[in-house]
């Protein structure tokens, strides 16, 4: 007889197969049709707010999978977040101007700069950015991220643009804003400043060149022998020789005047003498005498000729010359470095910097004019062969140089007039790093001393940028002389300008139609002025949202809780917020940063097309869905770079599948309960079921712990070892039997309903943050009453753990392990085939352990999944012995019994099934 009509076998149309890439889209759609983001600001209104503050990505280009790590991450917190109780509004952001906004439509469009106006270049950009915005905007949301999708922050916006002048304003009456002649970071390729944060480090190989500055009377000659002498110096960018006005040598080292025999003659140098013995060694010399030694400090103000101008060089002193490398004599030229301006300030040398915007020598460079800097290197140490000023040294050296952050081409250090901002200015470098120090929280903790040590060497920040699309530093020049028209008036009237009209009102207006008929120059008392053409740095543009968008949104409020970035922001967006931020309010914009590495390749390679090893969140939603990328994210520890790679993802899949058949099961059983009707109350429910209620409560305090901590990983790990270990490889297992035959009314199938149910609940709502489309689906499949999303729900309560029942199935699993292995090498031996057919006898142990034993007698077959378990009298340690179950299989239960075959009617079921099924024993 076929008895499966009479069992209670699992049904639900919850698929086991998840199809994410079709069905994601569809809960998507729900959600903005039901307005659930909406209906959970409504949900959470006028209870505390948490703020994270989106740092807003660049408009240029699809998102990649750096961008989902981020986003997501955020994402995750915030549902957390708002499941405790907070208000979460998030509003994201996008960086509009600038490079990299430039940079890739001038590639789209295949035209230089010059071949088009500024004019139809910004209408250009902000069409392209908005096209962006749109696309980035729709793919962030394909990963399920809440947010106020449609008023984002953009920082060309109108009312963000006038913040950005505002603030501009604010600094500069505050004395923070100068304009100075100085070295920066300059990009021939881009033809514009760049500030310290747009550089990015590559290892190239340069020329290394020993070059010899012969002095001048009346130290020349030595007075023993007609020979000149020479300072030596050392340089791994012989194009900037020709802005040489000093020799810098460290005021406290020792100088040594070495005699030296060359293969074909003899000459006269100075260098440190801790660096002696290098330099011999790579010039092949064979003897040399040290005629004398003396401290840097008493050959300050000495002079040189410069190899092949007509130029002189003083003897400086400079305490940042390294004795490490070289020749401890440092070329000086102030118009191409930063330590070099420095010095040359302190002695008033002139700033020499012969180079244009597209990084050729101009007309000031005699012999080399018109050439690429770095094509240059070898016609300059041609030049140094023909003076004879070159010392017998070659190599080449592998070493650190900076590049530009988009166009990936190297820069140069390159004296012009720029903006900057004073970071020293009222204390703000000090009065930053003791916020950093004392008032903000660092995740992971290092990061607090990261920034620290960037703010304590980082230089005043260059503020202007020599390009097309951002926001105009509003600036007028005089015409006559350029001297920069800086009055207060000046600065109220243009900032009272783009209230009214916008940034065109700047671009579009004459200086006439803008300034005071009776302006004049304070420098030469003309009265006409031109308008400055450089923009600001978009780092300002970004640094500022704190006073665009925190102090003037009413849903938000100042600091924020959060900002959530990758690493480089140390030095980004970090600093430049934190900068402008206590330089205008004195407080910092944040409260607790939290930062993640970037994203490579399984080898912990950099990912690239050149190399192959790209993965695109596009690819990865098509064909695994957004929740797989989203569990990857949670997965990974991001305090150290974050691995992906198809093998990596594979597994991220398989532990989805855990979850994902765990919750089946789950909802599968609960096809006929209703929580309303049919839920046992905790005390009354079967101890096996209390416990597993128990460590549903367990992986709750594990899993809000780590939430709290923001340490997802752990969460993940959690969440797959409940449901792998705890509940499929045991309870679930262990429950079968109870929820397919016995009665479906019966106390114990309710009991174990009620438990599931529990179970489920927690399960849906922990994994809720991270897996947001599969948790909507299971929550549209659990019964009973409950909100309409289950991001609208609260998170579980935690409940008391029963410690002594948790003690007793901690010991009763252990014996259970021992069992299993009996059994399994029972099966081994082909004695039985399925654990059903066992019986097993437990023998001795302590009188702890028997008692124990005893009490627990009736679940002990279930536990062990056998069909009968015999207690028997013994002494010293536990055994356990496997026998043949007695009696015969029952036809609905597959347990074995001697009252199988009691019943004439039934005989093929036990006594359990025969009342079951209404049928009482003869």
């Amino acid at each position: 007889m076929d008895y499966r009509h009479t069992l209670n076998l699992p049904q639900t149309e919850f698929p086991m197969r998840a199809h994410l890439s079709q069905r994601e889209p569809q809960i998507a759609r729900q959600w903005e049709e039901k307005g659930i983001y909406a209906l959970l600001r409504k949900a959470r209104k006028g209870k505390k707010k948490y703020i994270l503050h989106d740092g807003p990505p660049y408009a240029n280009g699809h998102i990649h999978i750096g961008h989902s790590l981020n986003k997501i991450l955020k994402d995750i917190i915030l549902r957390y977040k708002s499941m405790r109780g907070f208000d979460t509004p998030f509003i994201p952001g996008w960086d509009c101007h600038g490079l990299p906004v430039e940079h890739q439509l001038f590639k789209e469009m295949k035209i230089s700069k010059e071949e088009i106006s500024q004019e139809e270049f910004r209408k250009k950009a902000l069409d392209y950015a908005q096209r962006f915005v749109q696309i980035q905007k729709e793919e962030f949301k394909r990963l399920g991220i809440f947010a106020d999708w449609e008023h984002p922050y953009l920082t060309m916006d109108k009312e963000y643009e006038i913040r950005i002048i505002q603030a501009f304003t604010r600094l500069f009456k505050q004395g923070y804003i100068y304009r100075d002649l100085k070295p920066v970071y300059w990009c021939p390729h881009c033809e514009t400043a760049l500030a310290e944060a747009e550089i990015e480090y590559e290892d190239v190989s340069s020329p290394s060149v020993y070059v010899k500055f012969e002095l001048q009377p009346p130290y020349r000659r030595l007075q023993e022998e007609d020979k000149p002498v020479f300072i030596l110096i050392w340089t791994t960018t012989p194009w900037t020789l020709p802005a040489n006005v000093a020799i810098a040598l460290h005021p406290l080292a020792k100088y040594s005047l070495l005699r030296l025999s060359l293969s074909d003659k003899k000459e006269v140098v100075i260098i440190a003498q801790d660096l002696i013995e290098k330099i011999v060694k790579k010039a092949g010399v064979k003897e040399y005498q040290i005629i004398g030694t003396v401290k840097g400090e008493e050959l300050e103000g000495l002079k040189c000729s410069h190899p092949w101008l007509e130029r002189e060089s003083r003897v400086v002193l400079a305490d940042f010359v390294d004795l490490s490398e070289g020749t401890g004599c440092v070329h000086i030229a102030p118009g191409h470095g930063i330590e070099d301006y420095e010095v040359g300030r302190r002695y008033k040398l002139p700033i020499i910097s012969p180079v244009d915007e597209r990084g050729c020598f101009n007309d000031e460079v005699q012999f080399f004019k018109g050439m690429n800097v770095f094509s240059s290197n070898t016609q300059i140490v041609k030049k140094l062969e023909e003076r004879k000023a070159l010392f017998p040294i070659e190599e080449q050296i592998i070493h650190s140089y900076p590049h530009c952050w988009r166009c990936k081409h190297k820069v140069i250090f390159r004296a012009t007039q720029q903006w900057f901002m004073k970071v020293d200015h009222q204390s703000l470098r000090k009065r930053c790093i003791e916020q950093i120090d004392t008032q903000i929280t660092w995740i992971p903790s290092w990061g607090r001393r990261r920034i620290s040590s960037m703010l304590s060497f980082r230089p005043d920040w260059c503020l202007s940028r020599q390009r097309y699309w951002g926001v105009p530093i509003p600036i007028f020049y005089c015409q006559k002389c350029n001297k920069e028209l800086t009055d207060s008036d000046v600065l109220d009237k243009v900032e009272e300008l783009v209230r009214k009209e916008g940034l065109e009102g700047w671009f579009v207006r004459s200086p006439e139609q803008i300034l005071p008929a009776d302006k004049r120059c304070s420098e030469c008392g003309e009265r006409k002025f031109v308008k400055g053409k450089d923009i600001l740095d978009v780092w300002f543009d970004s640094g500022v949202s704190h006073f665009a968008v925190l102090q003037k949104e009413e849903d938000l409020c100042y600091p924020a809780d959060l900002y959530l970035e990758g690493s480089d922001q140390h030095r980004g967006w970090f600093q430049s917020s934190l900068l402008t931020a206590m330089a205008l309010v004195g407080q910092p914009p944040f409260r607790c940063v939290l930062t993640h590495g970037f994203v490579v390749d399984g080898e912990g390679r950099k990912m690239s097309k050149s190399l192959g090893n790209v993965i695109s969140p596009q690819e990865v939603i098509a064909h695994q869905g957004a929740d797989i990328l989203r569990l990857w994210v949670a997965s990974a520890d991001y305090n150290e770079d974050v691995k992906l790679s198809s093998s990596i993802l594979e597994n991220t899949i398989q532990a989805y599948r855990r979850i994902r058949n765990t919750v089946r099961f789950l909802l599968s059983n609960l096809f006929d309960f209703d929580p309303q009707k049919d839920k046992i109350e905790y005390k009354q429910m079967l101890e096996i079921d209390r416990w597993a209620i128990g460590e549903s409560q367990r992986l709750l305090r594990e899993v809000t712990q780590g939430y709290d901590r923001f340490e997802f990983h752990k969460v993940a790990q959690s969440l797959q070892n409940f449901c792998a270990l705890k509940m499929s490889a045991f309870y679930l297992d262990i429950l079968k039997d109870r929820l397919y035959t016995f009665a479906k009314n019966s106390m114990e199938r309710r009991s174990a309903q009620s438990a599931l149910y529990q179970i489920l609940l927690i399960l849906v709502k922990i994994t809720a943050p991270i897996l947001v489309f599969t948790a909507e689906e299971i929550w549209a499949h659990i019964p009973g009453k409950k909100e309409e999303s289950v991001h609208l729900s609260l998170w579980p309560d935690e409940e008391e753990i029963e410690k002594e029942l948790e003690e007793k199935f901690k010991r009763l699993f252990e014996i259970r392990n021992k069992v299993c292995e009996a059994l399994e090498e029972k099966r081994a031996r082909k004695q039985i085939r399925s654990s059903l057919e066992a019986k097993v006898i437990l023998e001795g142990g302590d009188e702890k352990l028997k008692r124990l034993l005893e009490e627990s007698k009736e679940q002990l077959p279930s536990i062990f999944i056998v069909s009968q378990v015999s207690l028997e009298e013994g002494e010293g340690e536990l055994r356990i012995r496997v026998e043949k179950a007695e009696g015969e299989k029952c036809a609905r239960c597959w347990n074995y019994s001697p009252t199988v075959g009691e019943d004439e009617e039934y005989k093929d079921l036990c006594a359990r099934c025969r009342k079951v099924l209404g049928r009482s024993t003869h």
